[in-house]
């Protein structure tokens, strides 16, 4: 798997094996979704627009916005709600502003009631166009908001006096008519330049004249995340980190899957492969603790990264598979010898094929051809985590016997090494996979003069059956 694409294949492996697992996940991360929302209550959000005048650039308008969320801004919409226990600095966290088309600033204020979010939405935009016309320098008075006007009016009378002035002065070409005429029209120029300041100015003022385009709509449902996407959140959250989790360590697996790598991590050879039909129900059975009884119930008892059990053939194809490992493991030892097969501790496949072996060996009516008797096979289980095998008392060598992709190159080494250790060379590694068994079909009984199919195969190989 670490080298394999993750591919769908993968991921409905995951779905199909593990769907237990991602069932409970789903209802506890919607239950910690829900937990979640009574945490942080409800909250509602309401917007108010402010509409802006005249011609505004892109800066312009982003300087507003800031403005709009400002201390001066907030800070004193803050004083003028005087909510019990709420600061300026709490609502800015609650306030927020944008641009819209149209030179529209977009207010929005959260509370936790639909009518205090109206209420502070409203209130920023309020104290947000008075802050706009204060720095602008609109009064309040009547005088000073009329004073532009009036001044205008002014500039255009005296303006039309000096052309009359003019008009009426002595046409000759006297050093005092020509100068007089002179300052006259420098006096309008002047004016002139005057009324120009004047109506930029006015055009200033007009610019910062915003407009709050009605009151804030009262919401009528929750903010997000609101309590259904929480719980949503919870609820998808947590099988996908599952999934994910699972991915990740099919990435990081280094269980040796293969036969020449097993070997090579035990330093021997291989007798066979054998067929174990994959039935853990004994296995299941013989653990009763809690904790293995809530991995049976999520589904987590058997692992979900190896592949389908192929479906085997008969009873007989199985049992021939299991006498020529014997036959080659008979024939390498020239004394009858006990013999320890070594099996990891957990590996329930491994255990029934030893199993299998020492049932072969006790009904095999054929000694080896220098001794009068067959070698005595004695299973044991070592742990792989503090691998420990008995000292050599009478046994000739130890027999290594496993199931493929279950264990990595160290856990193996281990066991070489405890069997080292207790003075036993290893003769010999058997691999042990899991099949799927094919009913036995019913026929009744075989004819009177019917030949048995393993009699024919054993005569056909020259083995004894």
């Amino acid at each position: 798997m670490s080298n394999e694409i993750i591919r769908l294949v993968t991921i409905g492996r995951i779905l199909r094996r593990r769907w237990r697992l991602l069932a409970v996940l789903t209802v506890l991360g919607a239950v910690v979704g829900y937990g979640t929302s009574l945490l942080f209550p409800p909250r509602y959000t309401a917007s108010a627009s402010v509409l802006l005048p005249g011609q505004w650039e892109e800066r312009e308008l982003l300087t507003q916005v800031d403005i709009a969320t400002s201390s001066a801004v907030v800070d004193r919409a803050a004083a003028t709600l005087d909510w019990r226990g709420v600061s300026g600095g709490e609502l800015r966290n609650r306030v927020s502003a944008e641009t819209a088309d149209g030179n529209i600033i977009k207010i929005s204020g959260t509370a936790e009631t639909p009518e205090r979010a109206q209420q502070l939405s409203d209130r920023v935009a309020q104290q947000l166009v008075a802050f706009a016309a204060r720095i602008a320098g609109d009064g309040a008075d009547s005088e000073a908001a009329t004073g532009p006007e009036a001044l205008r009016q002014k500039v255009v009378q005296t303006n039309r006096h000096i052309t009359e002035l003019a008009n009426a002065a002595d046409p000759g070409q006297t050093v005092e008519s020509v100068q007089a005429r002179t300052a006259l029209a420098k006096l309008r120029t002047a004016l002139e330049e005057a009324m120009k300041k004047l109506d930029q100015a006015d055009t200033a003022r007009n610019k910062a004249g915003m407009v709050i385009m009605g009151p804030a709509p009262r919401p009528t449902g929750e903010a997000p995340p609101t309590r259904v996407q929480l719980i949503s959140a919870g609820a998808l959250l947590f099988p996908l980190l599952a999934v994910v989790g699972h991915l990740a360590a099919a990435r990081l697996n280094r269980r040796l899957r293969t036969e020449p790598e097993i070997v090579a991590a035990l330093g021997s050879a291989l007798l066979g492969t054998v067929d174990v039909p994959g039935d853990n129900s004994s296995d299941r059975a013989e653990d009763l603790g809690l904790r293995a009884r809530i991995r049976r119930l999520l589904g987590m008892d058997s692992r979900w990264d190896t592949p389908s059990p192929q479906a085997s053939g008969d009873e007989a194809s199985r049992q021939i598979r299991y006498r020529r490992v014997w036959a080659r493991l008979r024939d390498q030892l020239p004394s009858p010898w006990r013999l320890l097969v070594v099996v990891p501790e957990g590996d329930g496949t491994a255990l029934r094929a030893a199993g299998q072996l020492v049932t072969e060996a006790e009904g095999d009516p054929s000694p080896s051809p220098t001794s009068t008797a067959n070698p005595v096979l004695r299973v044991v289980e070592v742990s792989v985590s503090q691998p420990m095998v008995p000292d050599r008392d009478t046994e000739s060598g130890a027999l290594v016997v496993l199931s493929a992709g279950s264990w990595t190159a160290g856990e193996l080494a281990g066991i070489a090494e405890a069997c080292a250790d207790g003075g036993h060379d290893i003769i010999g590694v058997v691999v042990a996979g899991a099949v799927r068994a094919r009913p036995t079909p019913s026929t009744g009984p075989p004819p009177e003069k019917a030949t048995p199919a393993l009699a024919v195969r054993g005569h056909a190989t020259g083995e004894s059956v």
